[in-house]
């Protein structure tokens, strides 16, 4: 018999998100808390990569954390050599940019009445609580 897997919270989907693009040597990570805003989604986590092949490790690499957390993807949308890249997992929503595509369609200004949640702060959050699990894993 199978055990149900406990769906992961929003908030610990964008810290993952957060945690997988910054290893990938992400750029301009930005998060943001859009509930009162939008009935789609929940947050918006934006980050800018240097070139195409670099967008598309982005993409793998949050795919992988997204399965390795068994979160569903909903879709991903990716046009070729366009410079822009969505993941969108229901409640949170990733978008990849290009710096050029980043600027021209400045999601940040569409959505300016978002709570700007600082994505530095949520990856050591999740740091912190990792080793506390590690903790009481190993005293058990």
């Amino acid at each position: 018999m199978k055990h149900a897997t406990k769906p992961i919270s929003a908030l610990k989907l964008v810290q993952l998100c957060c945690r997988a693009l910054e290893a990938k040597k992400a750029g301009d990570l930005l998060v943001l808390d859009v509930r009162a805003q939008s009935s789609i989604t929940d947050y918006l986590v934006l980050a800018t990569g240097t070139s195409e092949p670099h967008l598309r490790a982005l993409r793998i690499e949050l795919e992988k954390t997204l399965d390795g957390a068994k979160t569903q993807v909903l879709g991903i949308e990716s046009v070729q050599e366009s410079g822009w890249v969505v993941v969108d997992t229901f409640d949170v929503m990733v978008h990849l940019f290009l710096a050029e595509t980043r600027a021209r369609y400045a999601l940040e200004n569409l959505w300016k009445d978002a709570i700007k949640v600082p994505a530095a702060k949520l990856m050591v959050a999740q740091k912190l609580q990792n080793e506390r699990s590690r903790r009481k894993t190993s005293a058990k």
